[in-house]
């Protein structure tokens, strides 16, 4: 009987044991999985400027493409401590002219980040352009930039590349629906 007890006692504590050591690991990798997390935005879509033909609406001081735009989903990520940054967009196309539903002379876009917008201390940070496919998809993976400490209601942009240099970073589409961190 004195045995069994033991045993008993022995098993209970280890199974406390082995308890006690999977929440406290589950935590460390938690915190650590928040951490990597905490200076990341996310945009969960893409969505095309539709402003109307020829009226300009600028954001942070950048103006629109001269036509409305639409996409059929897209979004953008960007990690502010390190500037790794991502986005994708399908069916960026015009949405207004002759030229509705096709890109237009549009062959590719870049995405902006903008930090502070319409401050003093307002920054733009443009990745490099990536092709705009005749169907209007274009995704981009790799590294924005230095972003500065301080980055207040960050904004994402997608704007026309510098093959087109009479409309060259005029925006054509936002990101919408921003998230920051692991809140959703």
């Amino acid at each position: 009987m004195k045995s069994t007890t033991q045993r008993a006692k022995a098993c209970f504590a280890f199974a406390f044991a082995v308890a006690t050591l999977s929440s406290v690991t589950c935590a460390a990798e938690r915190r650590d999985h928040d951490s990597d997390n905490d200076g990341v935005v996310r945009w969960k879509s893409i969505e095309g400027n539709i402003t109307a033909p020829g009226v300009d609406n600028p954001v942070a001081g950048i103006g629109t493409g001269t036509l409305p735009w639409t996409t059929t989903r897209g979004h953008a990520r960007v990690n502010l401590q390190t500037g790794a940054a991502s986005f994708e967009v399908e069916g960026l196309v015009l949405n207004g002219g002759n030229g509705t539903g096709s890109v237009g002379p549009v062959d590719q876009v870049e995405g902006s980040l903008i930090c502070n917008a319409g401050t003093n201390a307002q920054a733009i940070l443009t990745t490099s352009p990536v092709p705009l496919t005749s169907t209007g998809n274009a995704e981009f993976s790799g590294n924005i930039g230095e972003v500065s400490s301080t980055c207040a209601n960050p904004l994402f942009l997608v704007r026309i590349g510098p093959d087109l240099p009479g409309a060259h970073q005029r925006w054509i589409a936002t990101g919408a629906v921003r998230v920051i961190g692991e809140n959703d």
